[in-house]
Order: C-alpha cells, then structure tokens, then sequence
C-alpha cells in the first residue's frame, strides 16, 4: 500500500528552502551561473507532490547568512529536514532526493572544464545532507 505525504505549510517551505538552498550553496561556493541555472531548471522540473511543492509561487524561502558557512548552515539541515517531513511516502522522498541529486549534477557538470574542488566538496556535503 502506497502511502501519500501530507504536507503543512512549514513541511513544504522547508522542501522549498532545501532544493532553492541547494542550489544556492553551489552558486556560494563558485559553480558557474550557467550552470546554476540548469540545477535550478531541474528543479523547476520536477514531478509529482515534490513537483507541485517546489513550483508553487510562494515567499517563503529562507537563505539566511552572508558566508557560505551560515548559508551552510541553514540549509544542509533544512534538507535533511526535508527527508524527514516526506518519510511517509518513500516514494516522494525519493522524489525530492533524486531531484536534488539531478540538480547538483546539474550545476557541478560544466559545459567546459571540470569543477572548482569547492564546488565538488560541497555538492557531497549536499547528498550527505539528503542520505542523514
């Protein structure tokens, strides 16, 4: 029996702050913004609940900090957070993990050249957030 998530309010802005706040950490730490752009079309992309959720027009997206570190600090919980709040239905938190992991994958594959290690260390610092 599939089980489907119910979302509040606060569930949804935190799945919105983690894939936004992802994508956002990647743009902090040097990724191109070419290719931040695509991470950030990825999750435009999205299907099912985890689709609706991350392209509703809201305000509610929180990114606090001036550093990469404070930055860091909000969001890689956030997204941990998330995969808790979707831990009901697995196939959703699949959803959202896989939409993340395409978005990274996005924004550290550059069209030319390879990635700033920055960048590298901090898209694994984002899929260990997502696997806690």
């Amino acid at each position: 029996m599939i089980t489907t998530a119910t979302l509040t309010d606060q569930d949804k802005a935190t799945l919105r702050t983690a894939a936004y706040g992802a994508v956002s950490l990647l743009a902090a730490a040097g990724a191109p913004h070419k290719t931040v752009s695509q991470g950030t079309i990825a999750l435009s992309s999205a299907t099912g609940l985890v689709g609706h959720v991350l392209s509703a027009k809201s305000r509610d997206i929180r990114l606090p900090g001036k550093t990469v570190a404070e930055l860091a600090d909000h969001v890689l919980p956030a997204l941990t957070a998330a995969m808790s709040c979707l831990s009901t239905d697995p196939g959703e938190a699949a959803n959202f993990r896989d939409t993340v992991l395409v978005a990274i994958q996005s924004a550290t594959h550059p069209a030319k050249g390879v990635p700033a290690p920055a960048v590298t260390a901090m898209a694994a610092k984002i899929a260990a957030a997502l696997a806690a």
